[in-house]
């Protein structure tokens, strides 16, 4: 790589697995983190520098940053990581990446535009899993159809959570799902639409969700109307219906930092052997305002590796300057087909109809 990297929250399950890919890859990164300890043991493991500090310091922060080129954020909840390292890279001219996937959160970097553009500095979020492949198949599908109206993105292949994605689900627990209206965020209840998806082997359910493609799809093709959905299990399409008994148990702050304690203890992430044999698939579906409709499915190796894959190309190619400053989405920084050049990763696009 071009320039210096670091990698916050690097010791974490996805961290670790893009400072590996990074490694491997060729790169020195330096990783850094809150705890002491763990980046010890991960810069001695892959003789790296290393530089441990909070992110409750915002002078701390940009000393900490001043002397990179680009920051790599994977320290998820990203609500809580996001702004701080933004506010320190915009101060020290540092570019920003990081693999976030909520909506609210690519929301709040996206009204930070103009202030990158200023400080010349490039905000490239959700560089992972959660919207890469999305996001990259939204465009697709968009330069399909002419003046496409309704986006519909659907997915199928979750399991096997990590520490940090466990950690977002309970932070999110007490929020409504959401889809996107005449270009404006609408919230919804949870799982409140569901529809048949045929990933390729046959129809299955899928429930509406709230996925980063939101966000960072509306502004890569600038479709007004945009749903996206998940498979899951019909006991936990009851649940996200009917659980709102239980919800305020699970808000109250004390049971909240308890579970978050338990993830921490009890949640690994899944193997290797997990990661390897996992696939994930994707359908989308565009529509305009003459009927005509459009479909595409892209399959993916497990969303972990598809993650320490894109985040890591995505971090080479800022630090060769191959991007523009200013908020940017995955699309529009490396194109439509950024997502069909990783190992593993095929594409069906059909006719319009």
């Amino acid at each position: 790589m071009d320039g210096t990297l670091l990698i916050y929250g690097s010791y974490g399950y996805t961290g670790d697995l893009i400072t590996r890919r990074a490694v491997d890859d060729g790169a020195t990164p330096i990783v850094a983190g809150r705890r002491a300890e763990p980046l010890e043991e991960q810069a001695t493991e892959f003789e790296l520098d290393h530089q441990a500090f909070s992110l409750t310091h915002p002078d701390i922060i940009e000393s900490s940053i001043a002397d990179v080129d680009a920051v790599l954020n994977c320290a998820g909840p990203f609500s809580g990581t996001a702004e701080p390292l933004i506010d320190a890279c915009l101060e020290t001219g540092t570019n920003y990446l990081d693999i976030a996937g909520r909506v609210e959160v690519l929301e709040s970097i996206a009204e930070r535009d103009r202030e990158a553009e200023t400080a010349d500095v490039t905000l490239l979020p959700g560089v992972g899993f959660d919207v890469v492949p999305t996001d990259c198949l939204a465009a697709i599908l968009n330069a399909k159809l002419p003046e496409t109206e309704h986006l519909t993105l659907a997915l199928d292949g979750l399991e096997n959570f990590s520490p940090g994605t466990v950690k977002s689900i309970i932070e999110s627990v007490n929020r409504p799902s959401a889809m996107r209206e005449d270009g404006e965020i609408q919230s919804v209840s949870p799982a409140w639409q569901s529809r048949e998806f045929d990933f390729g082997s046959g129809e299955q359910t899928g429930v509406m969700v709230p996925w980063g493609a939101l966000s960072t799809a509306y502004y890569s093709t600038g479709i007004g109307t945009i749903e996206t959905y998940a498979t899951v299990p019909q006991a936990a399409v009851r649940s996200m219906r009917y659980g709102t008994a239980v919800t305020p148990i699970l808000t109250f702050g004390p049971i909240q930092q308890l579970l978050l304690y338990a993830t921490d203890c009890l949640v690994s992430g899944p193997t290797q052997d997990e990661r390897i044999q996992s696939t994930t698939r994707l359908f989308g579906e565009v529509t305009n305002g003459a009927g005509d409709r459009a479909t595409a499915r892209l399959t993916t190796p497990g969303i972990y590796d598809v993650t320490a894959a894109t985040a890591v190309e995505s971090a080479r190619r800022v630090l060769s300057d191959e991007v523009e400053s200013g908020f940017q989405t995955p699309s529009s920084a490396f194109g439509a087909d950024f997502i069909t050049e990783f190992d593993g990763v095929t594409l069906e696009v059909g006719e319009i109809t």
